[in-house]
């Protein structure tokens, strides 16, 4: 889940609108996606090549609005007809816990209903879904025909200050935990948050990143502010991912985006950066999308001080119409991958998607997660070899959480 100034949901996906899954179209041999020609061959390597998306939204999703998504659905991004059409192999379910949880409590009730739902989805389709709880897990689950759901925490305030609340639900599932999420909490500051009362990682955020390593939990430094992304790197001993990030290169001046040096560090601690296909993540124009809608509305007040709700609602309609939302292209999301392969090399770049997180912002072709053909077919025509693709489906993020699995191993 993420918070994104080109849509206004801080801490509420009940306003989301759900997109139509009628976007795609598929063929026996191959399927157009908007204006992309997705050719046999990038569907066969879609179906081959493990995938493995680091975060997608579906509990948060369900337990606000419930869908049975063993089956098809008419709202959200992600189904197991539509999955299992994009050949995806492991769906990391985020068990998302909104920031205002730190302070009123019932965080980890809250966290373990998500985990009950992710269960009761594997419970209802069995033949369909798998959990899994380790690499070996995963890929016994590929073999199977099953797709994977994996589970990350997203936003550390279920730990509560209590190392013994890090084995509870590591026990439950939970593979990697987002430190925090759109404010500081007591684990870390937040990218999102003006305030940074740690200056970086709390001193018990410090501790937790120790005991994350030595129980082969992934450490995930997406959402976090970027002094607390240095501490983690300054104290893990196992490499880490960021589970949903894009680039600060094309977002200029956007904590929430990674930087080149920051890139830099990531690929010496041998971890993986996930893309977010988010459109506020990918370009500026939809980054600050929101804020120029809001100046036009508050000047709009400002010019009519008189206007009832209802003139600020029409104005409000005409702005959007007349200025519509600038969704992403695909080539605009390659871009990331190119840049980041470009600096920090093919072993340390993935796909982490954001599905049924960043609402109705994501990019042209990618709009669900029967998409990832049309990203392999994207990045087949810039040139990338079969090998190089299986690593940014998969194969970059299964060497992460493996390294992190041995690491908990030995200690």
């Amino acid at each position: 889940m993420a918070n994104l100034p080109g849509i206004n949901k801080l801490n509420n996906k009940t306003a989301f609108l759900w997109l139509a899954t009628a976007s795609l179209s598929f063929a026996s041999s191959a399927y157009a996606a908007a204006n992309i020609e997705v050719s046999p061959k990038a569907t066969q390597l879609a179906r081959d090549a493990l995938i493995v998306d680091t975060h997608i939204d579906v509990p948060y999703r369900i337990e606000d609005s419930y869908a049975d998504v063993t089956k098809a659905t008419k709202d959200g991004d992600f189904d197991y007809p539509r999955a299992s059409r994009g050949g995806l192999d492991a769906a990391f379910m985020s068990v998302y816990i909104p920031a205002e949880y730190e302070k009123k409590g019932g965080s980890i009730a809250l966290a373990d209903r998500l985990i009950d739902r992710v269960e009761a989805m594997v419970g209802r389709a069995p033949e369909k879904f798998a959990l899994a709880y380790s690499t070996q897990d995963m890929l016994d689950n590929q073999k199977a025909g099953k797709i994977s759901l994996p589970m990350g925490m997203e936003n550390g305030t279920p730990i509560e200050g209590n190392m013994e609340n890090l084995k509870y639900f590591y026990d439950r599932g939970i593979r990697y935990i987002t430190l925090a999420h759109s404010k500081s909490n007591h684990i870390s500051d937040s990218s999102y948050s003006e305030d940074k009362p740690h200056q970086g990682l709390s001193d018990f955020g410090k501790k937790l990143i120790t005991e994350m390593n030595n129980i082969g939990m992934m450490i995930d430094i997406s959402h976090v502010s970027d002094q607390a992304f240095y501490d983690v790197m300054a104290v893990t001993k196992a490499p880490v991912i960021a589970s949903h990030s894009s680039l600060r290169h094309f977002t200029p001046g956007w904590e929430r985006n990674m930087d080149d040096k920051m890139l830099q560090a990531l690929k010496k601690n041998g971890g993986v950066i996930q893309i977010n296909f988010g459109s506020a993540f990918i370009h500026e124009e939809a980054n600050g999308y929101n804020n120029k809608r809001k100046a036009a509305v508050a000047a709009y007040k400002k010019a009519h001080p008189k206007a009832s709700e209802q003139d600020v609602k029409g104005f409000e309609v005409k702005y959007k119409k007349e200025n519509p939302y600038p969704y992403a292209s695909l080539d605009q999301v390659l871009d990331h991958f190119d840049y980041a392969v470009k600096l920090i090399g093919i072993d340390h770049v993935g796909v982490g998607s954001d599905y049924d997180g960043v609402g109705d912002s994501l990019p042209e072709n990618l709009k669900d997660v029967a998409s990832y053909p049309a990203l392999v077919q994207g990045l087949l025509n810039r040139g990338y070899s079969e090998t190089d693709i299986r690593k940014i489906l998969g194969d970059n993020l299964l060497r992460v959480w493996q390294a992190v699995e041995s690491y908990g191993e030995k200690h």
